[in-house]
């Protein structure tokens, strides 16, 4: 594409946008710039949401220690709960024990 034919295709772009963005800023009573600054912001946040990294798929022992840890977890909570003393230690030892970890 040469960089003429890029021209027009930004602004055959350029008044379609425009032909879309006045209507609605007339609809809804909001300045023309309003509209075009939401749109171009939430056209952004769309394309960095797209870029995110995917996260890892969590390995089957991790699975098996959070289900693990949830059970275990209140055994070592006071009633309010906040952690017993040392209990947020020893409800990882007893998960990663019960999750079957350490294998030697």
């Amino acid at each position: 594409m040469t960089p003429d034919e890029k021209l027009m295709l930004a602004a055959r772009l350029r008044v379609i946008a425009d032909s879309l963005l006045v209507p609605t800023a007339t609809l809804t009573g909001l300045p023309p710039s309003l509209v075009q600054g939401f749109v171009e912001g939430t056209t952004t946040g769309a394309v960095a949401a797209a870029k995110a990294p995917k996260k890892k798929k969590a390995s089957a022992y991790a699975r098996k220690y959070k289900a693990a840890f949830k059970r275990i977890a209140p055994k070592y909570k006071l009633k309010n709960g906040k952690w017993k003393s040392n209990g947020f230690k020893r409800a990882v030892k007893e998960a990663h024990k019960v999750a079957g970890g350490k294998k030697r």
